[in-house]
This record gives C-alpha cells, sequence and structure tokens, in this order.
C-alpha cells in the first residue's frame, strides 16, 4: 500500500509511514483484525496492545526491530534524515556518528523530581539523524526482553524501571502509584503514556501477555509489573488476610487488577534476583584474598 500523504510505498502491515511519519490507522488503512488473543493483529484499533510476533515495525520516520530476544534483546532503530527518537538516559548501546544526542529534563524541574523519585534518572535524551539517515540502538540494564508497543490514541501505565524508548509524540508522564506502592518496594510513582506511536518497554526475564475478561480479577506481585492498559482498574493490598501472614510469604504488597483490559508481566523480580545474589557479595567485615566473597556458597559447597 502507498502513504496518502506523501506516496511512499509501505508494507500492508505498516501502521505509520516510515518517511513522514503519517498514521496509517487514522486513514484506515490498517490491517484488519486476525489473529487470536496475545497474537499481532487481534486488538481493534484504539484498545488492546498491540505487539508485532516478528519485533520489527515502523514509526513516525523510522523503522524499528527486536533482535537477540528473549534474555538480551536490543532494539535497533532506523531514523530517516530529520527524525528523531525519545528514550530514557543511559539506554543507548550504539549509534551512527551522524545521530545528534541531546538531554534535557522532561516536563521541568517538578516534573524530573517526580521522575527521580519514581526510580527514574530527571532527564530524557532525544536522538536525531542529521543530513543522512542513520541508527540508534537501545538495550535495558537487565537481561531480559523488549516489547515495542504499537500505540493508536491509547493510554497505558508503565512501571518507572520498564520505559525504555519512545515515539517523540508520545506524552510521558509521572504518576502517584498510591502510599502502599512504597511498601511494596516499587517506588512511589508509576509513568502514563499517552499518544499514538511506538513505545518500546525492557523486562527482567520474558514477557507474558495476560487478558483480563470485564469483570475478571487477577493478582499480580508488584515486582513482576512491566504495563497495563489504562482500561485496567487496580488496587494495591496485602497478599494475604494479615501483614504478618503477608511479610513471612515473601509477597507483601500484591497488585489486583480488574478487567477489561490486557497486562505485561516480567517472568523474573530484579528485588527477589538481588537477594538471591546477596550471599556472595563481599561483607563490610570481609577479610583474605577471596575479598569477603564465600566461595563454598558460589560452588555450591
Amino acid at each position: 500500500m502507498n502513504c496518502p500523504k506523501c506516496g511512499t510505498n509501505l508494507p500492508n502491515d505498516a501502521r505509520f509511514c516510515s518517511v513522514c511519519g503519517f498514521n496509517m490507522t487514522s486513514a484506515g488503512q490498517a490491517p484488519p483484525s486476525s489473529g487470536a488473543p496475545g497474537q499481532s493483529g487481534w486488538a481493534q484499533a484504539g484498545s488492546g496492545i498491540r505487539i508485532d510476533s516478528d519485533g520489527r515495525g515502523n514509526g513516525r520516520g523510522y523503522t524499528y526491530e527486536i533482535k537477540h530476544g528473549s534474555a538480551f534483546s536490543l532494539a535497533i532503530i532506523q531514523l530517516q534524515a530529520g527524525q528523531s527518537i525519545q528514550a530514557e538516559a543511559g539506554a543507548m548501546v550504539s549509534m551512527s556518528a551522524n545521530i545528534e544526542l541531546q538531554s534535557q529534563m522532561k516536563g521541568g524541574l517538578m516534573g524530573a523530581l517526580g521522575r527521580m523519585i519514581g526510580g527514574e534518572t530527571a532527564f530524557v535524551s532525544t536522538y536525531t539523524a542529521h543530513n543522512a539517515p542513520g541508527e540508534v540502538t537501545f538495550a535495558p540494564p537487565t537481561p531480559g526482553d523488549i516489547a515495542a508497543i504499537e500505540m493508536s490514541n491509547q493510554l497505558f501505565y508503565v512501571q518507572s524501571s520498564s520505559y525504555l524508548a519512545g515515539d517523540v509524540g508520545l506524552t510521558v508522564d509521572t504518576r502517584w502509584g498510591g502510599a502502599k506502592s512504597f511498601f511494596g518496594g516499587e517506588g512511589l510513582f508509576v509513568l502514563q503514556v499517552q499518544g499514538s506511536g511506538v513505545l518500546l518497554v525492557s523486562s527482567f526475564g520474558a514477557i507474558h501477555r495476560k487478558k483480563l475478561n470485564p469483570g475478571e480479577r487477577y493478582i499480580v506481585d508488584t515486582g513482576h509489573l512491566v504495563a497495563w492498559e489504562s482500561s485496567t482498574q487496580y488496587t494495591l493490598r496485602k497478599a494475604s488476610a494479615g501483614w504478618f501472614r503477608s511479610l513471612v510469604s515473601g509477597e507483601g504488597i500484591v497488585a489486583e487488577f480488574t478487567g477489561p483490559g490486557e497486562l505485561l508481566i516480567q517472568t523474573r523480580n530484579i528485588a527477589a534476583f538481588a537477594g538471591v545474589l546477596k550471599p556472595f557479595f563481599p561483607s563490610q567485615s570481609g577479610a583474605g584474598g577471596s575479598g569477603g566473597v564465600n566461595l563454598g556458597n558460589l560452588f555450591g559447597e
């Protein structure tokens, strides 16, 4: 098919023109829904979480491809001349020599403070290809997967540590996550992302998709959340009837969601992983050639 704005020939499943950034969905040229829930293309326009199953697609003036998943994923962005993409500070792995990097405090001083309290950096980086096309690659700091969500005038909530990059046309704000989220160990804030464009989110481990029917209730450990639709209501509560039982169960605070909507869940919890590694870290009182590392535990002795 061709872009109605600039005439560029595009793949039949393109949602944005890779040259001018025109939204093909708004032009009524997006591919029809065909597939089972949980697969690319199942949702109607304006609802659901659309993720291309082959990890490839088009954004506003760029194409993207996700490679080496799902343990060590890398997002490769091919920018057209003059086009840009935003990313979390420190997410860049490599880029072409003609890519210009600019960092700024998103949302001013108060917005930057909110991002810092929410576990994010105060700055957001913008990568722009000058005078010619260019490439920039992104990766999360932990082993895991990357999902490219193709948003179409939608609103999602994203766990602060899961935001990786996104279209410059998306609005990213920091929102209060509720006082209980502090005790859940996941920070006080979540990110609210809205608009149309490509949103890249990352996970620790693989990404599991869970679709909820209207009225269906589902509980997720807060350390395993990646993103969810705004249509999905949620509350934070104790994992069991009492605080003592919740704490001794190792769960503490959990999120209870009510459908309709879809959740993205990461299969590993970085806080739990850190707890497993803690016995192998050097202690302040440790001494000797091993630097305080318990080599017996390390080698299973």
